[in-house]
């Protein structure tokens, strides 16, 4: 499901939004793409500093939206893509994974887990 063209992105800095949706209203938190970790089955892994708002959104509805691209990879037709995933997402606070997100990230409280339902490419 994660094409080689998103694994190519993540090679790149740019923004990552993450739009979550809880009981009353939406909210868009931002990361990088330089933190996601891809997993061998597919999932994606980022460490989570703040994000309160979006772990309580997750924890009333697991559904996300993310968005991510880069100036430096080819698209459809010129220079510069993106995608966008569709997810359901959970919180990790201990564990293997976390364990080896907070090594890398020794400010990391939690560790986001997204589980993707499609990828596609946008642009």
């Amino acid at each position: 499901m994660i094409s080689e063209k998103f694994k190519e992105v993540l090679k790149y800095e740019g923004v990552v939004a993450i739009a979550s949706q809880g009981e009353n209203d939406f909210h868009i938190s931002n990361t990088w793409n330089s933190y996601l970790r891809i997993t061998d089955d597919n999932r994606i892994l980022l460490p989570v500093g703040g994000m309160k708002k979006t772990e309580s959104n997750i924890n009333y509805n697991n559904k996300v939206l993310l968005t991510l691209g880069s100036r430096e990879v080819m698209g459809f037709n010129s220079k510069g893509t993106g995608f966008l995933i569709r997810a359901c997402a959970k919180f990790q606070y201990s564990g293997s994974e976390y364990e080896i997100i907070k090594k890398d990230y020794p400010w990391a409280r939690a560790v986001l887990e997204i589980k993707p339902e499609s990828i596609t490419q946008t642009l």
